[in-house]
């Protein structure tokens, strides 16, 4: 198929120049008669022609076996040497050719052949063939380039994504071990004077490590998660008591959306450690989830001290859940920070996505 195709190519090419040499080295003008300069042009195609196609066909034979047999220069020379013998072999079918047609009369064969078209056309040849054999060669270079990039390309982009679907996944699977802790020792001081409270707490901390744990679906529900922040908060107060107060509020027609797991409960988590455990009178923990202009907006709140936002270390609960919105909306999502002494709000704007 590509040796047909530069056949064609190759014949449109000998066609258009044999047209311009009629003008150029057959005397023809734009006054002589059409069919003049049509037997003129077939003519030079005839002898051109010949040459052409042995370029054409046997210069994919000859220019790698040349760069596998010889080193530099000497594969060059013998490329020259083929194009000289594909010049002169061409020439000769050409005159050939002249013959069979009554172009050429058979008594002068040898007097048309040598030494004027022979010269010519292994000039021609020579300049023609080495031009095409150094653009196949910049063109195979530049195709190899072209290719080895692109190679890289996709390489460097599943690596990304795997990158990305393995931080995803740590992140996902993200329990604070202090809270576990902790978690533990309300347990083991509710057991003995309060065993029925701290049945509660083990089945909500069992709630809230198996959606840990569960990689399977990186989304969850707005229902599914203010539930794991309400088992949050419930074991959290076991711990702080009336030190920390929360609210929850969620519109029924933001329920069925769907966020990162875990997601509030990192959120929550942050202002319980950064705005209730360092207070003496602990603080109020806000969070509200609505549906607004086709978008999700979730805000978790508190009347904490307030911290600096320009700059969120990596292991900061906000960066990990930037980290978390960017990796699964890609541009889609956002999540802002505003903070003051006495009042800080995160507040998640995602695409409404129910469970498909």
């Amino acid at each position: 198929m590509r040796t047909r195709r530069s056949l064609l190519l190759a014949a449109a090419w000998t066609l258009a120049g044999s047209f311009g040499a009629a003008f150029a080295f057959g005397g023809a003008t734009w006054r002589t008669p059409w069919r003049t300069l049509l037997v003129q042009t077939l003519i030079n195609a005839m002898f051109s022609g010949s040459c052409v196609v042995l370029c054409v066909v046997g210069l994919p034979w000859v220019v790698p076996r040349a760069r596998r047999q010889f080193t530099f220069p000497f594969d060059w020379v013998a490329i020259l040497v083929a194009l000289v013998v594909f010049g002169a072999a061409g020439s000769l079918v050409g005159t050939a050719l002249g013959v069979l047609v009554g172009n050429v009369p058979s008594s002068r064969f040898l007097r048309v052949w040598y030494p004027v078209t022979l010269q010519v056309s292994v000039y021609f040849t020579l300049i023609f063939g080495i031009s095409g054999v150094a653009i196949a060669e910049v063109r195979g270079r530049l195709e190899k380039t072209t290719l080895a990039l692109r190679t890289k390309e996709r390489d460097e982009a599943d690596a990304r994504r795997l990158a990305a679907e393995a931080r995803l996944a740590s992140l996902e699977s993200r329990v604070d071990p202090h809270f576990l802790f902790n978690t533990l020792n309300s347990v083991a001081a509710l057991v003995r004077d309060r065993p029925g409270e701290a049945e509660r707490v083990i089945e909500q901390l069992s709630s809230l490590m198996r959606s840990s744990l569960d990689r399977v679906q990186p989304l969850v529900t707005v229902d599914e998660e203010i539930d794991l922040v309400r088992s949050y908060l419930e074991i959290e107060r076991v711990r702080f008591g009336e030190r920390l107060r929360f609210r929850i509020e969620c519109s029924p027609d933001a329920a069925s959306g769907r966020v990162p797991r875990l997601s509030l409960q990192t959120l929550v988590e942050n202002s319980v450690k950064f705005a209730v455990s360092p207070a003496r009178d602990g603080a109020a923990i806000s969070v509200t989830a609505a549906r607004r202009n086709g978008r999700l907006r979730i805000a978790v709140e508190d009347d904490g001290p307030g911290f600096d936002t320009s700059h969120l270390p990596d292991g900061h609960g906000l960066h990990l859940l930037k980290s978390r919105v960017a990796l699964t909306f890609e541009h889609r999502g956002d999540v802002s920070i505003t903070s003051r002494k006495g009042h800080t709000a995160v507040m998640l704007d995602l695409p409404f996505e129910t469970t498909p």
